[in-house]
């Protein structure tokens, strides 16, 4: 009795010490927080970066390339040439492009793999520069270690053919079987070939040709395209004596290029000044993984919180029951249920979380797992209390 009265008075002093506890300074000089097992403190929300680490060019984009090819020399691992119709008529097509005829008789090798050959084209490649490349199996293969991929052209979404690929597949999966007993670890029927890719083609560059520059963010927001206006004006106008950006959107932010300056160079200078970054307040749980991060913006009105789960056990013992000696009985399993039911947790705590840190002790201190913090934030959320977007994945 006296341990009860002892825990509930500890429970309430703790409650009047969150409720009236002033928020400190948050020394942490990180932007969110991610939950584990409990909250840890991360970067604030506005951050000085870079102009090319926030935002890209819009003329400098990449090119997705597409082939289908032919892996060789598996060690029996390949497509079975049944199940796999189109690896056996890929083959004969490369054969008899060699000079080799296939005319009668059935192919049962069992060491050719069909794939599909993707790529990316990087902005201002020039022919004969080499890409990286990742080959997938096409067909039941089950692994393409030690495999060639043969010569295969890579054409683009026009249907052009920009680079060849061919070479060793490299494979970082490894799978082992046995008669009672499988071990895999990742992908083996995927690979990629580095520098594999040969460019053909080049697509033709008009970056000379604009007359500016137009970047694009990759996190849209208004307040850091206005500020990435500002401060490249504040740059242009000590150098170029004019102010040269404008803030067309959340994402976009337009450059006139200088009567007197290069644009590569132009270029060179701008992506290297400094933007503070600003970024809305956001909660993103993924109830998959039990993870939560919490932006550094993200406030929580004063709210009480308590957390409960019910917890049933069901304990299966059944007994084995054996007949009377020299009787015509047999023997019996009789069935044996143990059902318990209780519930874990039930503290009550007070959260208010005008900063990040009082927000995480907050919710650390009702001692729950991710799962629980998970639905105290959408309970939060439900109640008007979180101010703040919540975002499921």
């Amino acid at each position: 009795m006296i341990r009860s009265l002892a825990k509930i008075a500890g429970i309430w002093i703790a409650m009047f010490i969150l409720a009236g506890s002033e928020p400190g300074p948050n020394p942490d000089p990180n932007t969110a927080a991610g939950v584990g097992s409990g909250f840890g403190l991360v970067q604030r929300a506005g951050a000085a970066s870079r102009i090319k680490d926030i935002a890209s060019l819009q003329a400098a984009r990449d090119n997705q390339l597409i082939g289908y090819g032919l892996v060789v020399g598996l060690q029996g691992t390949g497509d079975s040439l049944r199940n796999s119709p189109f690896t056996e008529q890929s083959l004969r097509a490369m054969l008899q492009n060699l000079g080799i005829s296939t005319e009668g008789g059935a192919s049962r090798a069992n060491n050719i793999a069909a794939v599909i050959v993707t790529a990316n084209l990087p902005p201002f490649a020039s022919l004969g520069s080499r890409i990286d490349v990742t080959v997938s199996s096409l067909g039941d293969a089950t692994s393409l270690r030690g495999g060639t991929l043969v010569m295969t052209s890579m054409s683009g979404a026009d249907g052009q053919i920009y680079a060849v690929a061919q070479g060793s597949v490299v494979v970082s999966g490894v799978s082992a079987a046995g008669d009672a007993a499988t071990l895999q670890q990742g992908t083996t029927t995927a690979g990629r070939l580095p520098g594999g890719g040969i460019i053909e083609r080049e697509i033709p560059a008009k970056f000379k040709e604009v007359g500016g520059l137009v970047f694009q963010l990759r996190n849209p927001d208004f307040s850091t395209a206005v500020g990435m206006a500002d401060v490249i004006n504040a740059y242009a106008a000590a150098r170029y004596g004019a102010s040269i950006a404008e803030a067309r959107d959340s994402t976009t932010v337009a450059v006139r290029k200088p009567d007197n300056a290069d644009l590569s160079r132009l270029m060179a200078e701008l992506e290297g000044l400094i933007v503070e970054t600003d970024t809305p307040a956001r909660v993103v749980i993924n109830e998959r993984t039990g993870t939560i991060v919490i932006g550094n913006d993200v406030r929580v009105s004063k709210v009480a919180v308590t957390h409960g789960t019910l917890i049933v056990q069901v304990n299966e013992a059944p007994l084995i029951v054996q007949p009377a000696p020299f009787s015509r009985g047999v023997t019996a399993v009789q069935p044996l249920t143990d059902i318990t039911a209780g519930v874990d947790g039930g503290k009550v705590a007070i959260i208010d979380g005008p900063d990040l840190r009082t927000l995480v002790a907050g919710l650390n201190s009702i001692g729950v797992k991710p799962d629980g913090i998970i639905a105290i934030l959408q309970g939060i959320k439900s109640a008007g209390a979180l101010h703040a977007e919540l975002v499921l994945q």
